[in-house]
């Protein structure tokens, strides 16, 4: 048996790159969720550390994280973070698109999780929603209410195309009735 030993110097992932995150803004309005994130994978190992180190500065240590185990391939225990250990727990009653995290300083943040694979125009128009203050929006709506529209989007050329081949773009208001012609004959005359 052979053994393969990765002597690679560890990373630290969240110097790499940056968590990409929108927030509400500080205010006395309430709502269902504290903001959107949007990770690159769906490796928590990988991507907890930025977005733990993006948000201690603002809401002070991330301390705990829960997701639902359908999205998450993987769920470690304790992912480690710029020099302590962020908890990871998952529950299945919990929305699919939606990350809890916890901290001692601030308390509980809900955060809508855009699949790493959406559009970049899909991505920012759920963050924009996920960030409007006071929101009774869920994450769950949201995500459905996103895949409406991009069905939309994606079949709004094909309306279009049976508009202009049905006829209905280019029909004369005058061609139902009996000797009368869309366009003037010379002269100024109808026929």
């Amino acid at each position: 048996m052979t053994t393969t030993l990765d002597r690679t110097p560890t990373r630290d992932l969240a110097q790499e790159f940056s968590a990409r995150l929108s927030l509400t803004p500080q205010t006395t309005l309430a709502g269902r969720l504290d903001g959107a994130w949007w990770p690159y994978s769906r490796d928590l190992d990988i991507e907890l550390p930025p977005l733990a180190v993006a948000l201690d500065e603002a809401w002070g240590r991330i301390t705990r994280v829960t997701v639902n185990p359908t999205r998450w391939p993987v769920i470690p225990r304790e992912v480690p973070v710029a020099g302590h250990s962020v908890h990871v727990g998952w529950f299945t009653e919990q929305d699919p698109d939606k990350l809890i995290l916890l901290s001692w300083t601030v308390g509980r943040w809900d955060l809508l999780v855009i699949p790493p694979e959406t559009e970049p125009a899909a991505a920012a128009r759920l963050m924009t929603a996920a960030s409007i203050p006071g929101s009774l929006l869920t994450a769950g709506t949201l995500m459905a209410d996103e895949a409406a529209i991009s069905r939309g989007i994606r079949d709004a050329p094909s309306r279009e195309n049976a508009w202009e081949t049905e006829g209905g773009a280019c029909m004369s208001p005058f061609e139902h009735l009996p000797g009368r012609r869309a366009l003037p004959v010379p002269g100024n005359t109808w026929r």
